[in-house]
């Protein structure tokens, strides 16, 4: 084999033009057929490279934004820390696409064959990525903001949660040595559509907040109200105004709205127009675009124009970087173990579904063996690298399903083509300047970004229903008080979750002048009931385990006349008993 087909490979199999032909929705006649790749198809090098840096384009908008959202809004704060951020971000890429390249590999793990009587792997052997798990963001946010309402330093406060959520992720290593009858068992679509939608409604939330300037002055819009600025017209509320580059808006303002909904405009622009290679990459060519807006314009203030976008980050940021030059200090903290252990359980759901979605995708079967040892090797992988995520000062690592959408437009599920995307993860990871422009994006254009990639996994919790009997009443039932308890606490946490700047003060339990070990209970009890995702599910596991299957249902049906000579006869008809 030459060099030309090493690179490019054979024209007539490889076709590099069908990826890149914008698309034209009144165009007619028949358009173009796409080659489909294996699994295990050595796609030439160049190939391979551009999908690659279509999975890393498709999934780097949403694993740099859990560690931005962090170390931004939560262990910073006003005045933000560029050069933290900036590492978290960098860390992030190092990490997940280590962490990818790990888990579409297949190993062997030596002596479970005489342990368990079969041979375990780590890895799921199959073009299925990883990234920094949104599912954690919130329970990260919570339990940082209750430790440094106590005292404790922001990066102290984060060393103690990826410590913590290094020893839970046990539960998931566990689990994955269990049969994959059981698993399923634990876990069935009922279950994990109810676990995706609420993290779906969750995430949106916030990424409203970004959208209209900031979590922080999102959250502090309270202080512009009538009864509480009357008290002193002059005086101007620290936190209720949203600093973006130059400017110093209220949240909500015409001008963030804009910018953020620049993004939105683009999506739909690329999903009509766009090509292949586009529509893959929609998030993060939006993303840019919204910033290309947002660096085009300034604000008219009344000392002179104000920008929106500075290049104070990108200047500040280093050439080159890698994991440890900041480093925090490992601990633990008890009151988010509860709601760690739940997180643990909804990414094993989720990377169930993951697995199960990449073999549809790649035209495998899903009741193989092949298949069971791929879910074992995935959920496997799935804990290993959560440990390894730590180790590399970055927050829990999961599958990463919007991916498998890459694989069904471009048709490539060769593993060539995943390996390639960590690697260009890690080298994003390790130019330490594309870390410096992304922090430099202001948040309301990355709330533009988020609102529509959160809303993606409410879809994805939406779309796994089609798997379930929705006529049944018992099914309805527990989908019914679930999602009751977690939306009810994820539009509205207060009853259970401390304000902002004011801890323990939410009625269910003030507990200011509590013991520290009851202060302890507290958080973790707060943290657990107003995290949406942990109480939904508890409450669909618990019901789901107790509630007994429906009862057969008895209708009255008109007999064939041509049958029975008479239309007038009736019969009694069972219906079958529903599926849970």
């Amino acid at each position: 084999m030459g060099m030309k087909e090493t690179l490019f490979g054979d024209t007539s199999r490889y076709d590099y033009k069908s990826m890149c032909i914008p698309s034209f929705p009144c165009s007619r006649g028949d358009k173009p057929k796409i080659n489909f790749y294996g699994r295990d198809e050595p796609i030439p090098i160049v190939l391979a490279l551009l999908m690659g840096l279509q999975h890393a384009f498709a999934m780097i908008g949403g694993l740099i934004t859990p560690p931005l959202v962090v170390f931004k809004f939560t262990i910073c704060g006003f005045p933000f820390c560029a050069d933290l951020e900036q590492y978290a971000i960098s860390a992030a890429l190092i990490t997940s696409g280590i962490c990818t390249i790990i888990n579409i590999a297949h190993f062997p793990i030596p002596f479970t064959e005489k342990i368990f009587g079969r041979i375990m792997y780590l890895g799921s052997g199959v073009l299925s990525v990883m990234g920094t798990s949104f599912t954690f963001l919130p329970i990260f946010e919570m339990a940082i903001s209750q430790m440094k309402d106590n005292g404790v330093e922001g990066t102290v406060a984060y060393g103690k949660m990826i410590g913590t959520s290094m020893v839970c992720c046990l539960l998931e290593l566990v689990i994955s040595f269990l049969p994959i009858k059981i698993i399923k068992r634990m876990f069935p679509p009922l279950i994990t559509s109810i676990t995706v939608m609420l993290i779906g409604v969750a995430l949106t939330g916030t990424g409203m907040k970004y959208w209209g300037g900031g979590v922080v002055c999102a959250e502090m819009g309270w202080k512009d109200h009538s009864h509480y600025t009357m008290l002193d017209p002059d005086f101007v509320p620290p936190g209720a105004s949203c600093s973006i580059g130059e400017t110093s808006l209220g949240y909500g303002s015409a001008q963030y709205i804009g910018l953020g909904f620049s993004v939105l405009v683009m999506l739909v622009i690329i999903e009509v127009f766009g090509s292949v290679f586009m529509k893959n990459c929609n998030v993060i060519i939006a993303l840019l675009f919204g910033y290309l807006v947002a660096g085009l314009f300034d604000y008219k203030g009344e000392n002179g124009p104000e920008a929106f976008v500075t290049g104070d980050n990108i200047k500040i940021a280093e050439s080159i970087t890698f994991l440890w030059t900041k480093t925090f200090p490992l601990g633990f903290y008890g009151p988010a173990v509860i709601p760690l252990l739940v997180a643990y359980f909804v990414t094993t759901i989720e990377t169930i579904g993951d697995i199960t979605a990449t073999f549809e995708a790649s035209n495998l079967d899903t009741e193989s063996e092949d298949y069971t040892t791929s879910v074992q090797g995935g959920l496997t992988s799935d804990a290993v690298n959560s440990i390894l995520s730590g180790l590399f000062t970055s927050m829990p690592n999961t599958t990463f399903s919007q991916n498998n959408g890459v694989i069904s437009m471009t048709k490539c599920a060769s593993k060539r083509a995943g390996y390639a995307c960590g690697g260009w993860l890690i080298v994003m990871g390790v130019f330490a300047k594309v870390s410096g422009l992304i922090t430099s994006i202001p948040d309301c254009v990355i709330g533009g970004m988020t609102v529509f990639l959160f809303a993606n996994v409410l879809a994805s919790g939406i779309a796994l229903t089609s798997s379930i009997d929705l006529t049944s009443r018992r099914n309805k039932f527990i989908m019914a008080l679930s999602l009751a308890f977690g939306v009810g606490v994820t539009v509205w946490p207060y009853a259970f979750l401390d304000r902002r700047a004011a801890s323990y003060t939410a009625h269910f339990w003030t507990c200011e002048n509590c013991t520290d070990a009851l202060k302890g209970l507290r958080n973790g009890i707060s943290i657990f009931l107003s995290t949406g995702y942990c109480i939904g599910t508890a409450v669909a596991m618990l019901l789901n385990s107790i509630l007994p299957d429906d009862q057969e249902v008895a209708y009255l049906e008109k007999v064939n006349d041509d049958i029975k000579g008479t239309g007038n006869d009736l019969k009694l008809a069972e219906e079958p008993e529903h599926a849970a």
